[in-house]
């Protein structure tokens, strides 16, 4: 994870995460800038989410509204506006965000997705965009206990339900998994001592430790073949794909993902 840029830096693109964004209880809609059209409105690009990974995607109370916020959004608006359609975002359960794709309910999925092969068969997947570590999480108490995967094995484990992570956990000796829609549902189950750990990708891990007393990041160190995140939309949807995959290589080459990334994590950790 990239250290955050000069305050001045990460106070503007936080400005530029706040823009633009509303809610409705589970669904927020959001009008994309920098292509507007005049006379009817846009056509809508629907991207769902799982809206409690911050500092990707999160819930904000901002001027007081509930809003969606996160580097993962900022992406979602550049898309948008290069296609020149108004964004609209769907928070829905990590593990039906594929299902929504595939019925066509949904344009897109932005959500901290990793390219499994399974998930390649499914949907379409556009570049890597950001890679990050995974971590593992307990309460501060037991940091020392479970300081390597060895000693998980046989451990409960709060694991999000069809992530990554429930894939690595599920190769762990003997582990007992409690699987949740949730990342906060996991994070309760830590404090109730239901589970002893969790494995979280490595900024999400953070954000919940810097923003939750009494838990912390052990020295254990899942690994994974399929590092990185990348975005998914319908089988069969090349035109959508290849739009996508620009709008990440133009990105990546003017350095704005890292600059979302710092200004959505600092975000996350302001009150």
């Amino acid at each position: 994870m990239n250290k955050w840029g000069k305050l001045s830096l990460g106070l503007l693109l936080a400005a530029g995460l706040l823009a633009g964004c509303g809610s409705n209880n589970n669904e927020n809609n959001t009008a994309a800038s920098g292509n507007a059209n005049t006379g009817a409105a846009a056509k809508k690009l629907i991207m769902g989410t799982s809206a409690d990974f911050p500092p990707y995607e999160f819930h904000k109370v901002v001027d007081g509204q509930d809003t969606i916020v996160g580097f993962d959004i900022e992406i979602a608006k550049e898309i948008a506006a290069d296609l020149g359609r108004e964004l609209e975002i769907k928070d829905l359960p990590f593990d039906s965000l594929l299902n929504e794709l595939s019925s066509g309910r949904i344009d897109m999925v932005i959500s901290g997705l990793s390219p499994t092969p399974e998930r390649a068969e499914a949907v379409g997947l556009s570049d890597i965009y950001y890679k990050a570590e995974q971590a593992v999480v307990v309460r501060e108490s037991d940091k020392d206990k479970y300081a390597t995967m060895d000693s998980l094995k046989g451990a409960k484990l709060g694991i999000q339900t069809g992530s990554i992570q429930e894939d690595i956990a599920k190769g762990i000796e003997g582990a007992q998994l409690t699987s949740l829609s949730k990342i906060s549902e996991i994070v309760l189950q830590l404090q109730s001592n239901r589970v002893d750990a969790s494995i979280m990708e490595g900024p999400v891990a953070k954000s919940f430790v810097k923003n939750v007393k009494g838990l912390a990041i052990t020295d254990a160190k899942p690994e994974v073949e399929d590092d990185g995140y990348v975005i998914g939309v319908k089988k069969g949807n090349t035109e959508l794909l290849d739009q996508v995959n620009k709008t990440l290589t133009r990105l990546n080459s003017e350095g704005k993902i890292d600059e979302y990334v710092a200004a959505a994590s600092e975000l996350a950790e302001s009150k």
